[in-house]
């Protein structure tokens, strides 16, 4: 099997929430625990950043076979957490063949399309597999071949993994993630997805 650990980015403020969007309720359990079960499920490890609000969030994790990364500096950007949270998992584990990249706040992808971006990977093709919404919309989750690491190491600021996908003169992988793409980053957003996927 492939090496390609899930790194789920849970290290933001949820300054737009209002509230540590990782503690959120979402089907019996909090946000984060859902994204971990989901993640858990592509049996691949799975490593959680986090950063804002850790010592509230990291008790939640106990339960779970996943590595923590502390981000101390988190607020420097999304960029920087990357470029950190890459660097922590190469030192780990030297023989990375990838990384796969996740996000806190997009709580409808399912483990299917997570499998999905897992199974369209090659060794040494240096493949970059983005998901794409409905809207065509082309992102995270995302699957970086270790090609793709000097990239990632690079990162600073507010600069995500779309920059290197936007500046990749390689051809990219696309996987259909549907509607699943949603970013809940607000909450009114969070309140109407609760609603429509929350079973009462």
């Amino acid at each position: 099997m492939n090496n390609i650990p899930n790194l789920l980015l849970a290290a933001g403020a949820s300054r737009r929430m209002g509230t540590p969007k990782q503690l959120l309720p979402w089907n019996g359990k909090t946000l984060i625990e859902h994204q971990i079960e989901t993640l858990l499920e592509t049996d691949q490890e799975v490593y959680v950043v986090l950063g804002a609000h850790a010592e509230r969030i990291l008790p939640v994790l106990n339960p779970y076979p996943v590595n923590p990364i502390i981000f101390d500096q988190w607020s420097l950007g999304m960029g920087n957490t990357i470029a950190f949270s890459v660097a922590y998992l190469i030192k780990k584990q030297p023989s990375l063949d990838g990384i796969l990249i996740a996000l806190i706040d997009q709580p409808l992808v399912d483990t299917s399309h997570y499998n999905a971006l897992l199974d369209a990977f090659q060794k040494e093709e240096q493949q970059l597999i983005v998901s794409v919404s409905d809207q065509g919309w082309e992102g995270v989750p995302v699957l970086f071949d270790k090609y793709y690491f000097p990239g990632l190491l690079n990162l600073k600021g507010e600069q995500g993994a779309k920059k290197i996908i936007q500046s990749t003169k390689k051809s990219i992988t696309k996987r259909n993630a549907g509607p699943l793409l949603v970013d809940m980053d607000t909450p009114e957003v969070y309140t109407a997805l609760y609603k429509k996927f929350n079973p009462q």
